[in-house]
């Protein structure tokens, strides 16, 4: 078992190498105070509690944080595990390590209806203190990464969800602010306990493979360092293999196993300076053969988290393509440790370059009306950890967007009056379509007109950023409230309708107060012109208060009222596996392959000769035989039952450009939305596109139009549409 004193040992060695400016007086009062404070707790391993911040104080202190940080990383759970306040830490402390401390705690004394608004709410608030303080983040990152360090000692279904959000949320997050090694890791500790068999498979792999994997990066590293050393250029080499989260994508993506793969070797080259690494590359281009396409310059065109290097792809005499990174020391502390290399509390650093971090600002602006958590947590993903697309005004000013975006994405980065103003959009000198995706290096002319009319409704479903769909949705709030009203009321009336319920039942004063309460909303107007304007669905308003409905008019649930009143009504139909087939009394039913229907779907059936009525869409391209006059008879008139039913297989095809991580952003999705994948396979197309057939199964195309909404917003997805075999 770890003991206090091992810990505290190795922070005092860690600030004395990294940060040997700090006040350790400071340093040890802080220690005694938390020390105190957690005396009676202790962790999952039965260690001493005070071991977590100290260890998370120096895991802040290997990046070169002040102290100021480490002394938040040290105190990080007094405010939210013990009975010590914010005034209590800012009179011992100073007020700035206090709300470092108060960004970082988290919202655990504040209940909410689920675990995913929780979520929510909790990383709204770190980014709120982000956004004034960066610092706040990077202590969370830490923090995190020492969890993942300890998770052995965390229930499996504890280590699943901690392990899910730190992929989906802190290693995107570490990855945003450049901070390289600790993304890494919390990638590779993850994969530990969401794919365990892959990850042991490929541990086992290279530990198999070590001894060779050493010779072949001692042999390319002497050579390099020969060719170096005899023109004259000082510098340091690196060998290592990819690490571990990398290879597993690169396994998915490329649907090979491990053996098969080649580029696993990457190469590190540290030089003095600019010059020495376009030296460097000459003569890596030299000595190796180059591969075509891979060659990537972030030193002129630097990444928006400061990142530099050359990067360039060989292939060596033994046949075996590597990666080589030639970067300078400086560039290299930036790589590995991001943004906090270049705090503004670092000497030398002028204020002027917080303005990295304007992408935080746009990020809360962009966040600060979305209250549904799903919805929150995707917009994180598209707006902040998604590949990004880098392109240029006409006087050349580039702007970083998410990739897929289009020009109305693109008026809206720029200033929201652009946006509703926007007529027309020109890209590389020539006239483009509001929904044509922007590719690097695209230069970007908006045309606007004084009397242009706004956006329209259906840009929302064109733009890819949250910033532009919050902007849009901001003008519709403001500019069409009556238009909003009028539209939201329609809808939601109609999705009581479709589950039958009377609207009648909103003019009961006292259940109405009750259903706002749970909507959040302080008026029905305020409900439906939210509706109305795009910031929540009928759907989702209708679910959220599902039950309280069923419980009021004191009825079983909708679908089973449904069955109830048609019954009667219909003797002559008869049901089967979820499907009313009239004028037939006993068949068998079979759910057609070549067009997937699921109930939502308009549908219609087929008698076939032994195998009963066979189940089509109505857009079913074999539905065009309903015009044959020999077969016409044998199309009958089918609806979906109200009752209950099981799932119903369903397949999406999704057409897109072939990129690294694909396949794993698809089935991240999938296995977000919680159904049941029967088939996932696909195939490489012409000109570098790909295509992926989902097989899955959904309860009704409602949920099915959601997961498809969900897939169109990954990155590089041109159409996704519904299978057609």
């Amino acid at each position: 078992m770890e003991t206090f004193a091992e810990h505290y040992e190795s922070l005092m060695r860690t600030i004395s190498r990294y940060c040997p400016h700090v006040d350790l007086a400071q340093i040890e009062q802080a220690i005694s105070y938390a020390d105190n404070k957690h005396r009676n707790q202790k962790r999952r391993d039965g260690s001493p509690y005070i071991i977590h911040p100290l260890a998370v104080a120096e895991i802040v202190a290997e990046t070169g944080l002040d102290s100021d940080a480490i002394l938040a990383a040290i105190l990080h759970d007094c405010i939210e595990d013990t009975d010590a306040s914010h005034d209590d830490i800012a009179q011992l402390f100073g007020p700035t390590v206090a709300e470092l401390v108060e960004g970082v705690t988290k919202l655990t004394r504040v209940e909410y209806s689920t675990h995913e608004q929780q979520q929510m709410e909790n990383l709204r608030k770190m980014f709120m203190a982000m956004s004034k303080d960066i610092r706040v983040v990077l202590i969370k990152i830490c923090d995190r990464l020492h969890n993942t360090r300890t998770m052995q000692f965390q229930t499996p279904p504890k280590q699943i969800s901690k392990s899910r959000e730190t992929m989906d949320i802190y290693a995107p997050l570490a990855h945003r602010l450049g901070m390289q090694k600790i993304k890494w890791e919390l990638e590779d500790s993850s994969l530990k306990y969401l794919d365990p068999q892959a990850c042991e498979e490929i541990m086992l792999y290279l530990n198999e493979h070590q001894a060779e994997a050493d010779e072949f990066m001692k042999g390319i590293q002497s050579k390099i360092m020969t060719r170096l050393s005899s023109v004259g250029i000082h510098g340091a080499i690196y060998g290592r293999v990819k690490h571990i989260y990398s290879i597993y994508r690169k396994m998915q993506a490329q649907e090979k196993k491990i053996d098969e793969l080649y580029d696993l070797y990457a190469f590190r080259v540290i030089v003095d300076s600019i010059a020495d690494c376009y030296n460097v590359l000459g003569h890596i281009h030299d000595l190796f053969n180059l591969v075509p396409g891979r060659f990537k310059d972030y030193i002129s065109t630097p990444k928006p988290n400061k990142y530099q290097s050359l990067h360039t792809t060989v292939i060596g005499q033994q046949g075996i393509p590597f990666e080589v990174q030639i970067r300078t020391w400086d560039m290299h502390q930036t790589a590995e440790y991001g943004i906090a290399a270049h705090w503004k509390y670092k000497q030398g650093v002028e204020d002027g370059d917080e303005k990295q971090f304007e992408w935080v600002r746009r990020l809360l602006e962009s966040q600060q009306e979305e209250n549904d958590a799903e919805d929150y947590i995707h917009s994180l993903k598209v707006d902040m950890f998604d590949d990004e697309v880098f392109v240029f005004t006409p006087k050349g000013k580039v702007m970083s967007l998410p990739a897929g975006s289009t020009p109305i994405d693109f008026a809206y980065a720029i200033h929201s009056g652009v946006g509703n103003a926007m007529v027309g959009a020109k890209v590389n000198n020539r006239i483009a379509s509001f929904d044509q995706p922007l590719r690097n290096g695209d230069i970007v002319e908006i045309m606007t007109s004084k009397t242009a009319k706004g956006p329209s409704r259906d840009w929302l479903k064109i733009c890819n950023s949250n910033q532009a769909r919050t902007k849009i949705r901001q003008w519709f709030k403001k500019e069409k409230r009556e238009e909003n009203v009028a539209h939201g009321k329609s809808s939601f009336e109609g999705e009581l309708r479709r589950n039958n319920f009377s609207p009648s039942l909103l003019s009961d004063a006292e259940l109405l107060s009750q259903l706002l309460k749970k909507l959040a909303f302080d008026t029905l107007e305020d409900m439906y012109a939210a509706i109305g304007y795009g910031g929540l669905t009928a759907t989702k308003a209708f679910g959220r208060i599902r039950d309280d409905l069923i419980r009021a008019t004191k009825q079983p649930a909708p679908k089973e009222t449904a069955k109830t009143v048609s019954e009667p009504h219909k003797p002559s139909r008869h049901k089967a596996s979820g499907v009313i087939v009239e004028d037939i009394d006993s068949c068998m039913i079979k759910f057609s392959r070549c067009c997937t229907p699921v109930p939502g779907d308009d549908i219609v059936g087929f008698i076939t000769k032994g195998y009963g009525v066979s189940i089509h869409r109505k857009d079913c391209k074999n539905c065009e035989t309903m015009r044959d006059p020999v077969l016409r008879s044998r199309w009958v008139p089918v609806t979906w039952s109200a009752e209950e039913s099981s799932p119903f297989q369903t397949t999406l095809e999704i057409d897109a450009e072939d990129r690294g991580g694909l396949w794993l952003d698809v089935a991240s999705v999938l296995s977000a939305a919680k159904v049941k994948v029967t088939e996932l396979a696909g195939r490489e197309m012409p000109a570098g596109r790909a295509r992926i057939l989902a097989t899955f199964e959904v309860r009704n195309v409602s949920e099915l139009e959601v997961i498809r909404g969900k897939i169109r917003q990954i990155a590089g997805v041109v159409e996704v549409r519904r299978g057609q075999h």
